[in-house]
């Protein structure tokens, strides 16, 4: 399952949540506190050194960082399974 990590209030963090929810896609989400500093612990920059959300891991337990490329990623992914005819549902 995808796993998004995010903070409700980013804006950044929206917009793959509202793509993922428009495409009907599944997906774990992990609230993370920024001003905590949980986007600094050792654990999330080993998933993503720069320290930033969102941050999508791919069911391979590969990491997407970066809003744009998130997007990028699911829109591309959707028309993969558009073209073998699997709804994605």
């Amino acid at each position: 399952m995808l796993r998004l990590y995010d903070n409700r209030l980013s804006g950044n963090g929206y917009k793959p949540r509202l793509l993922m929810a428009h495409l009907g896609l599944g997906y774990e989400r992990i609230e993370l506190d920024i001003l905590a500093g949980e986007t600094r612990t050792p654990e999330f920059l080993a998933l993503n050194p720069n320290g930033r959300i969102p941050l999508l891991v791919l069911e391979d337990g590969t990491p997407l960082a970066e809003s744009n490329a998130i997007l990028c990623y699911l829109r591309r992914a959707r028309a993969s399974c558009r073209r073998r005819g699997w709804s994605g549902r």
